[in-house]
This record gives C-alpha cells, structure tokens and sequence, in this order.
C-alpha cells in the first residue's frame, strides 16, 4: 500500500527519520517544514494522507487542521497529528479540529505505519493504483511518468497533472472551472482560458501517439477524457 504522504515536520532530525521510515514501506514521502511550504506542495501534487506537527513556525498545526476541513478538496483526506503533547485536553483538541488520529513523541514507525495503513483502507479517495492505462497511453502516477508503447511521452508538470487528473477520471465531462480547483486549487485566481491553453498542449505532446484524440472538447460543457 503506497501513498504520496504528506509531512509537516520543523524538528529536522524527526522530519528525516520519518521520511526514511515511511520511504522503507514504499511510500513516497514530501516533506515540509511549515503550513507555508504545505500549502504550496498541496497546490502542486495530490496527497492521500498528511502527518502534521501539532507546532511550527508560520502557523499552528491545529489551526491548519481546521483550515483543511473546511475545504471541500480535503474533507476526506486523512489526518494524523503528531506532537509531544500528551494530556487528554491536547488529544481531544486534535481530533474535534478534524485530525483523524494522534500519536505522539516518541513514537514506534511500525505503530505510525499500522495506523496509516488503517486510515487509507478507510479513505474514500486513495486509491492504490499507480498504473492506469487508457488507449495508447499509461500513466505511472507514483514515477511521474507517462509512456506511448515503448516510448516516453514528454509533458509539462501542469500538463501532467492535467492528463493524470481526467485519466483517472475517464468518461465524465469537467467544466473549465472544475479543472481549476482540482487541478490547479481551490482558490487559485487563474482565469479559465488558461485550462484551454494547457490543453491546447497537452494534445500536441500526445498527437504524435495519435492519443490527442482522446482528450475530447464537450461543447459547453468542458473535456473529458475518453477510455479508449
């Protein structure tokens, strides 16, 4: 079970053992050291659960929580906070703020991994398949890579996230505005030709694999991406 997992972490030393203990059961690991570097990371690549220091500099862990769940695009994201705090008024705290579950320090990477795994068979929106194939064309969504056949398919990093959100997604129609909050993020003021524009690229770096077709213009509606 590999998941893209989020880590807020300011301890430099704790940040790196927990990387390196969740990178050792295959997870792919983004580290950050405040709520500002969180926010970036989250705008730019989907993650299936966060691990989030209950204090950092930029921000309280706790108010990032709450922040979270009031965002339609993290209602379901599993939460787990960490932190040195262990009173029951703190643990309570956490969880009526949204977290999900709450360990503290120190604490077992074999623990912190069963429960992980528990909240991500729980999750609505994890899923565990990395490889999806649609036509032509396969997305490897845990190496960031896309091939035709035998040969690479060069994208963008927005063009990516494009292809790899509408492909996991196939045969539902998503207006302009739909791409921007889940593609780009809620909140991002990017006016809705830009989906276009991006479009308009993602078909070129696929037309020579004559998969350009499959991304298809629904008129009036928006795109959607075909299964075949």
């Amino acid at each position: 079970m590999s998941a893209h997992i989020l880590s807020i972490e300011d301890d430099s030393a704790i940040s790196k053992m927990l990387s390196l203990a969740l990178q050792r059961h295959g997870h792919i690991v983004h580290s950050t050291a405040s709520v500002a570097q969180a926010r970036a990371l989250m705008e730019a690549q989907k993650v299936d659960l966060a691990i989030i220091d209950w204090m950092m500099p930029g921000g309280s862990g706790l108010e990032f929580v709450r922040s979270l769940r009031k965002d339609p695009q993290y209602t379901h994201l599993p939460i787990i906070m960490l932190t040195a705090k262990t009173d029951e008024e703190f643990v309570t705290q956490g969880l009526d703020a949204g977290a999900d579950d709450y360990v503290t320090k120190p604490f077992s990477p074999n623990e912190l991994q069963s429960r992980i795994k528990a909240l991500l068979r729980r999750s609505p929106d994890f899923n565990d398949v990395s490889l999806i194939t649609r036509g032509p064309l396969t997305i490897d969504l845990a190496a960031h890579r896309v091939t035709a056949g035998q040969s690479m398919v060069e994208l963008g990093h927005t063009e990516f996230k494009l292809l790899a959100f509408l492909m996991q997604h196939p045969e539902r129609v998503y207006s302009r505005a739909e791409l921007l909050d889940h593609v780009w993020g809620i909140g991002t003021y990017i006016e809705e030709r830009t989906v276009d524009v991006h479009v308009l690229r993602l078909r070129k770096s696929l037309k020579p694999f004559e998969a350009d077709s499959l991304l298809k213009t629904v008129r009036g509606a928006g795109y959607l991406f075909s299964r075949s």
